[in-house]
């Protein structure tokens, strides 16, 4: 994984009326290193922490969730809950539960959410919500946006890469250092 310059990615847009108070941009470059970085991101969770995921279907969205699931610890393997809509993963070792849900075929807001009582689950656990934009951000002033896209070079895709922006809005993700542990390792 390497860091990209701000100026070569875009940014997603800020709410309006707010701006992103921490933001990374990380290129990874194959599934493992999305987990890794899933793993990077769950060292900065605690109970009570919204994650949105937004990003095309394949972009890597239920990758990076497995990452997490093993950097939170919890139980069950990590799949896609399209199906089910909501999936949770209690923790192995006294941590928050992972409520892995997929908003996709919910279009309602957060009236059709609602029916998941993810505001009940959410003091307690960690919730990541795939396709939640524009669907769940009132659940918390608080939360991680994470935008996942494939990266174009010379004017093709190229197929394992993605352009990774972790956006954290509210105070929780304020100040300088929010995100810093994000930063794609060093080679020695």
């Amino acid at each position: 994984m390497e860091e990209v310059p701000r100026e070569a990615q875009p940014s997603p847009a800020p709410e309006q009326g707010q701006r992103p108070d921490a933001e990374a941009h990380i290129t990874v470059d194959s599934p493992d290193a999305m987990r890794e970085l899933g793993r990077r991101i769950a060292g900065l969770l605690r109970p009570g922490d919204l994650v949105l995921l937004t990003g095309e279907l394949g972009a890597g969205k239920t990758t990076l969730t497995r990452g997490l699931g093993e950097g939170l610890g919890v139980r069950g393997a990590v799949t896609s809950p399209t199906f089910v809509i909501a999936r949770v993963h209690p923790s192995l070792g006294g941590g928050p539960a992972l409520v892995h849900v997929d908003a996709y075929r919910l279009g309602g807001g957060l009236d059709e959410m609602e029916d998941l009582d993810l505001d009940v689950s959410l003091p307690e656990s960690v919730v990541v919500v795939e396709w939640g934009d524009g669907k769940v951000e009132e659940l918390s002033d608080d939360r991680l946006h994470v935008v996942i896209k494939r990266a174009v070079g010379h004017e093709e895709v190229l197929d394992d890469v993605r352009e990774v922006v972790v956006r954290g809005v509210g105070t929780r993700w304020s100040g300088e250092g929010a995100l810093v542990a994000l930063a794609p390792a060093q080679a020695e």
